[in-house]
């Protein structure tokens, strides 16, 4: 091992894999747009002959993940991103012209958009393809080169993804695997900047590594997203999206809701059909091939540790199925729904990321929003109502990463529109021209003609110039 500059333990092979793409960067530091574009398409091309084997590998990395989590949740919208980029990038990477007014005349202002450098990825496990390879096409459309750290525990996935990067397309990605110690020793190379996705936890010690090199950081992390019925919802509808957001990848979703606020008067009518369409979508549970394993045996005793926990304090467990509700050997777990809560129980303390779902109940919506006003920023905030007034009331009183109204998880897949957090949930945003601008540094670019009357009159400190600077600026 070798120290850095920083004092920070180096591993001298992650350090060369930091070097050599560095000296790619250094040898082409500002690549044209039908290179990168032609990258993409190369990636995408692989990626679609690749979907058979990601499907297959990220299901043996969960012990049983569902074809239709790793297709509609990691795949397509990786897919859709790249075809999006593709499509929008010529326009993002254009020259910004900007007002360089009277003071700066007759010279022109612009901001121009150029490559930063090496940049380091953090990737997590809960959905292994999209969350890797989604900020690396974002960062290679803005021109630099990148380190891909993936999770540990998507081995099998992690050997597909190794596929997609070759050829040329290995001199812009390299893709790297380890333990969490090699992580701690990533967070410190010195990185251009550094994006992570993964809990708070660890993102405040990816920031503090980072800020060693003042290496900036896009953290996109986590937190208690809640849900918020209100007395005008249409109880079933609202269900429907719960259940969807709550039982898709088995809740291992960052915005996945993770607690439900609704009014006293209706918590047994939406405890009530939640069942039912549980029991209708979901009827062999643990048994079934529509739901996805918890990625392991760890993670599976987290949330039954959760649950006797609440379970002691006095909360009560309403399972819909009366059997198959829970696999240990093969970290299996049904819906639970949990109902007199409180703040000691651990599973209202910390983030779920499981098929496990808290109801509190409330008697007036300020109750509700006060509730979540008195917590961390989630990363989503879902309204369930058909009151306009109401929905926009809730929007400007709360603070969220993100927000959907009578809908669950899919703001994210808006190619569109930024993806961020903000407080404990994450800083910064990617997806889009957001995302662009991320891994882009935004150059202030001055452009002066050889008509200049300007620095003649400045260097003669010109009081005629200074009294009309002072007319112009210096007055209320």
């Amino acid at each position: 091992m070798l120290l850095s500059d920083t004092g920070t333990v180096c591993n001298p092979e992650l350090k060369a894999q930091f070097d050599e793409m560095q000296l790619h960067f250094d040898a082409q530091p500002y690549l044209a747009l039908s290179q990168r574009i032609r990258l993409l398409k190369s990636l995408k091309r692989e990626l679609l002959a690749l979907e058979a084997e990601l499907v297959a590998a990220s299901s043996k990395d969960f012990g049983f993940r569902t074809a239709f989590d790793t297709i509609l949740g990691d795949i397509l919208p990786t897919v859709k991103t790249i075809s999006h980029t593709i499509k929008y990038l010529p326009k993002w990477a254009k020259n910004s012209p900007r007002k360089a007014g009277l003071s700066l005349a007759p010279s022109k202002v612009a901001v121009s958009y150029q490559p930063k450098g090496v940049v380091g990825i953090i990737s997590p496990w809960n959905y292994p393809i999209q969350l890797s390879i989604v900020p690396v096409i974002t960062a290679i459309a803005a021109g630099n080169r990148v380190l891909l750290k993936v999770s540990e525990f998507t081995p099998h996935t992690n050997q597909v993804i190794k596929k997609l990067f070759i050829g040329e397309l290995s001199e812009h990605c390299a893709v790297i695997e380890g333990e969490a110690q090699l992580s701690q020793q990533f967070s410190c190379l010195p990185f251009a900047h550094l994006f992570f996705t993964g809990s708070t936890a660890v993102g405040r010690h990816v920031m503090a590594a980072a800020s060693k090199n003042l290496t900036p950081v896009t953290l996109e992390l986590g937190g208690k997203s809640p849900v918020i019925i209100t007395a005008q919802a249409d109880i079933d509808k609202a269900a429907k999206a719960i259940l969807f957001g709550k039982m898709t990848n088995a809740g291992q979703i960052c915005v996945a809701p993770d607690y439900v606020l609704v009014p006293e008067n209706l918590q047994h009518q939406l405890v009530r059909s939640l069942c039912s369409l549980y029991k209708k979508h979901y009827n062999l549970g643990v048994e079934g091939k529509n739901l996805t394993s918890v990625i392991n045996h760890h993670h599976f005793q987290r949330l039954t540790d959760l649950l006797a926990d609440a379970q002691q304090q006095g909360a009560q467990i309403i399972k819909p199925l009366d059997e198959n509700q829970s696999d240990e050997h093969k970290h299996r777990l049904g819906l639970h729904i949990v109902t007199d809560v409180n703040d000691n129980m651990k599973l209202m303390q910390e983030e779920l990321f499981g098929p496990i779902l808290a109801i509190v109940s409330y008697q007036a919506l300020p109750q509700a929003i006060a509730y979540i006003n008195q917590r961390p920023q989630p990363l989503a905030l879902y309204i369930m109502g058909q009151d306009k007034q109401i929905n926009e009331g809730i929007q400007q009183q709360t603070q969220s990463g993100t927000f959907a109204i009578n809908d669950t998880l899919m703001q994210v897949t808006a190619d569109d529109a930024p993806f961020g957090g903000l407080g404990p949930s994450g800083m910064g945003n990617y997806h889009g021209i957001e995302g662009f601008l991320t891994f882009s540094h935004a150059r202030n670019t001055l452009k002066t003609g050889g008509f200049n009357p300007k620095l003649g009159l400045l260097l003669a400190q010109n009081k005629i110039l200074i009294k009309i600077l002072k007319w112009l600026y210096l007055r209320p």
